[in-house]
């Protein structure tokens, strides 16, 4: 749960919280925060904000059906040409 502090100025300030990150990720993330010129926790901010983004948008769109997804494989799918009228017909009957 994010807690939440007040400034000597009596208002309070933004939820923080706290994360705990693997080295390599981490040394990753102050890369970026010195390629964009911002603080690091500032680049988390940024980047968990398009993450949260990204993932509800992805929840809003609805998954297509199966019928849906059979059209769409088949209808992706080039044409194909006959090679040639079959030679002989077999008709069977009981």
């Amino acid at each position: 749960m994010p807690t939440r502090q007040t400034s000597s100025s009596g208002k309070p300030k933004s939820p923080r919280i706290q994360v705990v990150l693997p080295e390599d990720l981490c040394a990753r993330l102050t890369a970026l925060a010195d390629q964009e010129s911002r603080t690091v926790s500032n680049m988390a901010r940024v980047l968990i904000q398009q993450g949260v983004q990204r993932h509800e948008q992805s929840a809003e769109a609805p998954l297509p059906s199966r019928e849906e997804r059979l059209r769409s494989a088949l209808e992706s799918q080039q044409p194909r040409r006959l090679r040639g009228a079959p030679r002989r017909l077999r008709l069977h009957r009981p």
